[in-house]
C-alpha cells in the first residue's frame, strides 16, 4: 500500500494474529477459581438473550432476580429457561490469556456464549493525527481493564475487509502499535490515497489554496462512503459469526452524513466533461483511449464519473441501514471522539476554513451522528468530554456485568423472518438494554428443483419459467459490477465454485484491474482466490477451490474489483450460491461470441445478447452426466430452435457440459434455456434466462 500509516495499522492486525499463534502454548497463570460453565442448548427454537441492566445513575445492577424479568417475542410472553449473572474481571495478565492457535480456532471461540467479542474500529480517515496520539493511553488502559481471560478482540480500519480481521486475546502487539503510531489521516497534508491525489489534479484550485472546493468535497464524501460501507460489512460479518452481543468500539471524529448535492454535479470551471483521450500506445503503436502521458490513478473522465457518483450519495439512508443491520446482528456501538471537547471541527491547515457557522454545524452534526449511533444500538457514546479516561471507565463497567437469558420460542415456524425481542423488568428505576431481535432459521432447501406443483406439472413448469424471466428485470439498468456463479464437483470429490464478473464500460478499466474473491459460510471465510481483468477487457472468470471438501449448503461469495493502480472507487458485490450434494451442479456460466468479441468465446455476467451473437452456457458436470437442452419462450412453451450440447474438459481438469445457441433466428424478447441432467436417481433441471435486445 502507498500509505505508511495504513501499512502500520494492517501490520498491527496481522501481528495481533501472529501473537495469537505464538501464544497458543502459554499456560494460564494464577487466577480466580473457574466458574461452572453453563450448558447452552442448540435447538432451532432456543434463543439466547444477553441483558445489560443499569440503575438511574448508569451503574450496572447486579442483584436482579429471574421473577423480576419478562421476555416477549413479537409481543408474546416467553418462559425464561436459563438465567445467569455474568461478571467479567479484567486486568488479566497477558500470559494468562490462552490464544487461539489458528484462525479456525479463533472463529470457533467466537461462538462461546460467555466470551465477549470486541472490535476496535480505527477510523483512520476521520481522526486527526494528534488525536490518534492523545487517545492511545486512555484506550490502552481501557483495554487492560476491560478484557477478561475468555474475551476476544480484533482491530479493523475502513480500508480492511471484515473477512480479514483476526480475533485474539492478547493485546500486547495492539498496545505497542497504539503507543508508537500516528495512524490518523484526516488532517494529513499529503494524501496517501492516489485517488484523492488525482481528484486534486483533476480539479486544481483557482487561488492560493492547495485543494479546490470540488476536490475537498469529493474526498470527504468518498472517505465517509468507505467508512460507512466498512462498518456495514463488519456488522454483517459479526451477525453471521455469533448470536450474542458484539461490541464495536469506534474511534472516530464522526461523520457529516452527506446528502445528494446537485451543485456538485454542475459543470466545473465552465469546462464540459472530458471525453476519453485518443492516444498512441507506445507499447504497440495502436490507438488507445488510455491516457499514456499520466501516471495518476485516474484520468479526467474518470474523475468526472466519480464526481457525478459521489454527488448522488445519501449517507443518511446508509446510516439508517447500518442501524437496522446492527440491531438485527445484536451489535452495539461505543463511539469515541478522540478530540475530547472540540471547539472547531475543521483541522488547521493551509486552506481557507469554512465560516464559523458552517464549522459549528459540522461539529454538531458529527456529535449527533455518534450519539444516535450509540443510542440506537444500546451502546454508549464518549463525545464532547475532555475526561475521556473517566468516560471509558464507565464503558468498562457497562460491559463487565450482564445477564445471560435463554428461552424456547413459542413460534416454531422456520420462516427466516426477523422476530423482535423485548425484556421488561418490574423493579422501579432499572433500565434494561438487551438484544432487540433475531432472524429465525429457514427451512432447509432439499433440492435445487423448481417450485412445487401449483395445479399440475405444466403449471409448475410455467411458474418456474416466470420466476427466472422476472430476474431479467435487473438488466433494465446498468450496473458498475455484475456477477454470476455456479458450483459443481470434480473427479476428486471436492466442490468448486466458479464466478464470472463483468464491469461497466469505464476508463478506469483501460489499464485492467485486480479482483479478490472470498468464499464464506456463516460469516466465516472458507477460501479465497484472486484474478485480474486484462487491460482493455471488462470480464473475468475465476475458480474458488478448497483443500477440504465443501459441505452441501448455502455460501456467500464476496467479490471486490479494483482498477489498475487503485483507479476510482472499488466495486463490491455479493453472490449467494448453493452447493448441492454430489454430483449435482447448481447454476450456470454464460459466454458470448460474435464480431465484438473477435469471434472468441468471452465470459459474461450480462444476460443481454444481440441477434448477431452466439450464446454459450457452461454447466459444471462430469463427462458421464448426460445433458439435454431446449429453448423456451417467456411463457414456458418450447421453440423449435436447435441447441448444440457437448462435453468439454478444460486444462485445469474441470469438466463441463456446454450448450451453444445461434441467436439469429430469434426476435428481440426474453427466452429461457432449459437444461436437464439425467442421473441414476433423478432428473435435475436448470433454467437459464436471457434477453435479446435490438
Amino acid at each position: 500500500m502507498p500509505s505508511r500509516t495504513r501499512t502500520l495499522v494492517w501490520t498491527a492486525a496481522g501481528a495481533l494474529a501472529a501473537a495469537a499463534v505464538m501464544g497458543a502454548s502459554t499456560m494460564r497463570g494464577a487466577q480466580d477459581p473457574p466458574v461452572q460453565q453453563p450448558v447452552f442448548r442448540t435447538e432451532a427454537n432456543y434463543v439466547r438473550v444477553d441483558m445489560y441492566p443499569t440503575a438511574g445513575d448508569g451503574v450496572p445492577v447486579a442483584d436482579l432476580r429471574q421473577d423480576e424479568l419478562q421476555i416477549l417475542e413479537d409481543g408474546v410472553p416467553q418462559k425464561i429457561e436459563q438465567f445467569e449473572h455474568v461478571v467479567i474481571r479484567g486486568n488479566v495478565p497477558q500470559e494468562a490469556r490462552r490464544e487461539p492457535a489458528t484462525v479456525a480456532e479463533s472463529r470457533a471461540m467466537l461462538r462461546d456464549a460467555r466470551a465477549r467479542i470486541f472490535v476496535l474500529f480505527l477510523d483512520t480517515l476521520h481522526v486527526e493525527q494528534s488525536a490518534s496520539r492523545t487517545i492511545r493511553k486512555p484506550l490502552v488502559d481501557m483495554l487492560e481493564r476491560l478484557l477478561g481471560p475468555d474475551d476476544l478482540i480484533a482491530v479493523m480500519t475502513p480500508l480492511m475487509s471484515a473477512s480479514d480481521i483476526t480475533f485474539a486475546r492478547k493485546t500486547t502487539v495492539l498496545e505497542g502499535f497504539l503507543n508508537r503510531s500516528w495512524w490518523g489521516e484526516r488532517d494529513a497534508l499529503i494524501p496517501s490515497d492516489p485517488v484523492e491525489e488525482q481528484y486534486k489534479v483533476c480539479y486544481p484550485p483557482a487561488g492560493g489554496e492547495t485543494t479546490s472546493a470540488v476536490a475537498k468535497d469529493m474526498i470527504a464524501r468518498r472517505r465517509e462512503k468507505l467508512t460507512l460501507e466498512a462498518l456495514e460489512t463488519l456488522v454483517q460479518f459479526l451477525r453471521d459469526a455469533r448470536e450474542e452481543r458484539k461490541a464495536i468500539i469506534a474511534i472516530t471524529d464522526g461523520w457529516i452524513l452527506f446528502r445528494p448535492d446537485q451543485g456538485l454535479t454542475r459543470q466545473v470551471d465552465d469546462r464540459p466533461p472530458a471525453l476519453p483521450p485518443i492516444n498512441v500506445d507506445p507499447r504497440n503503436g495502436r490507438l488507445t483511449t488510455r491516457d499514456t502521458t499520466s501516471t495518476g490513478a485516474a484520468t479526467r473522465s474518470e474523475c468526472e464519473q466519480d464526481r457525478i457518483s459521489l454527488a448522488q450519495i445519501d449517507h443518511q439512508f446508509l446510516m439508517n441501514r447500518l442501524l437496522d443491520e446492527a440491531n438485527r446482528a445484536n451489535a452495539s456501538f461505543y463511539p469515541v471522539d478522540p478530540r475530547g471537547l472540540a471547539v472547531f471541527d475543521t483541522p488547521i491547515g493551509p486552506d481557507r476554513p469554512p465560516t464559523i457557522q458552517q464549522d459549528g454545524a459540522q461539529l454538531r452534526q458529527r456529535s449527533i451522528t455518534l450519539r444516535d449511533l450509540a443510542s440506537a444500538t444500546d451502546g454508549t457514546a464518549v463525545v464532547g468530554t475532555n475526561d475521556i479516561s473517566g468516560a471509558l471507565t464507565r464503558v468498562v463497567a457497562d460491559l463487565s456485568s450482564y445477564y445471560l437469558l435463554g428461552y424456547y420460542s413459542t413460534n416454531a415456524k422456520l420462516d427466516g423472518k426477523f422476530r423482535s425481542i423485548a425484556v421488561r423488568v418490574s423493579r422501579p428505576g432499572v433500565r434494561v438494554r438487551a438484544r432487540r431481535g433475531y432472524l429465525a432459521a429457514s427451512a432447509p432447501r432439499t433440492t435445487a428443483s423448481p417450485p412445487p406443483a401449483i395445479a399440475g406439472p405444466e403449471a409448475a413448469a410455467a411458474a418456474a419459467v416466470g420466476v427466472v424471466v422476472g430476474s431479467l428485470a435487473k438488466f433494465a439498468r446498468e450496473a458498475p459490477l455484475r456477477t454470476q456463479g455456479a458450483s459443481g464437483w470434480n473427479a476428486r470429490g471436492n466442490a468448486t465454485v466458479w464466478i464470472v464478473g463483468e464491469v461497466a464500460a469505464s476508463e478506469k478499466w483501460i489499464g485492467g484491474g485486480d479482483v479478490n474473491v472470498t468464499l464464506m459460510r456463516g460469516g466465516t471465510p472458507v477460501s479465497t482466490a484472486r484474478t485480474t481483468i486484462a487491460p482493455g477487457a471488462r470480464t473475468f472468470r475465476v475458480a474458488v477451490a478448497t483443500t477440504e471438501p465443501l459441505a452441501a449448503g448455502d455460501y456467500q461469495v464476496r467479490v471486490r474489483a479494483n482498477g489498475a493502480a487503485g483507479a476510482g472507487i472499488p466495486l463490491d458485490d455479493v453472490v449467494t450460491l448453493g452447493v448441492a450434494a454430489t454430483p449435482d451442479p447448481i447454476g450456470a456460466l454464460l459466454w458470448r461470441r460474435g464480431s465484438a468479441t473477435g469471434n472468441k468465446n468471452v465470459a459474461t455476467a450480462d444476460s443481454r445478447f444481440r441477434r448477431s451473437e452466439r450464446l454459450g452456457i457452461d454447466v459444471p458436470a462430469g463427462e458421464s452426466s448426460a445433458m439435454t437442452a431446449r429453448l423456451l419462450d417467456r411463457t414456458g412453451k418450447p421453440l423449435m430452435v436447435p441447441i448444440a450440447v457437448a462435453p468439454r474438459t478444460d486444462a485445469d481438469g474441470s469438466s463441463w457440459q456446454t450448450a451453444e445457441l445461434a441467436l439469429a433466428p430469434l426476435a428481440p424478447a426474453d427466452y429461457v434455456v432449459e437444461l436437464t441432467f439425467a442421473s441414476t436417481t433423478d432428473q435435475k433441471r436448470t433454467l437459464v434466462p436471457f434477453r435479446i435486445i435490438p
